[in-house]
């Protein structure tokens, strides 16, 4: 018989693995459902409340906008009703830069707080930490130049990520944790708080 701890576990390796198919897709209102209802979102290009970010995910979609996902490995940390999940990920956009079309290929972990309620795990918070990246031209022909002065601007672990989607017209936060650094031993702590019982900031 499984016992609950690896119930848990499973229950959240699912709904993590749901966020991403069902929001790549498409799929607004099975996507709706992985976030309790303050839930929070934060990313490059956005950092508000949870139904926010699934009504403007919505409007690119509808405009070709295409921020895709890839998942890894999961690691989970359980404490009681709640948990800190932290997932290997790749996040993959492609648009013109410079009217050469791209693709950007940024590697990082999604850092998420969960909470089960009424028998339910659900993300309270998710966090993107940002390791590295690349951008390449589709045509493998085609020569690229990048303004360097507006590159080096941008944090390193999504240097390039932040490039396109700034030429394509999003505001781009400076500040989003990378390997290492402040702000992702900021984020850490915040994990620890939260398993221990206090509330998500």
């Amino acid at each position: 018989m499984l016992d609950q701890s690896l119930l848990d576990r499973l229950a959240i390796r699912d709904l993590l693995e749901n966020w991403v198919v069902w929001r790549d897709a498409g799929d607004w209102e099975r996507f709706a459902t992985v976030w309790h209802a303050e839930g929070w979102m934060s990313a490059t290009w956005f950092q508000g409340q949870a139904a926010d970010f699934i009504r403007v995910s919505r409007e690119g979609f509808a405009k070709g906008v295409r921020i895709l996902h890839f998942l890894g490995g999961t690691s989970i940390d359980l404490e009681g009703s709640r948990a800190i999940a932290q997932t290997k990920m790749t996040i993959s956009q492609r648009a013109q830069v410079h009217d050469i079309v791209c693709d950007v290929v940024c590697t990082g972990r999604f850092y998420d707080f969960l909470e089960k309620r009424q028998g339910v795990w659900e993300i309270v918070r998710r966090q993107p930490i940002y390791e590295k990246d690349r951008l390449d031209p589709v045509d493998p022909s085609a020569v690229l130049k990048l303004d360097a002065e507006r590159l080096a601007a941008l944090p390193e672990g999504y240097r390039h990520l932040g490039y396109m989607q700034e030429l394509i017209g999003y505001k781009v936060k400076r500040d989003m944790p990378g390997l290492t650094g402040a702000e992702v031993e900021k984020l850490y702590a915040q994990g620890r708080e939260w398993l221990a019982g206090k509330a998500a900031e």
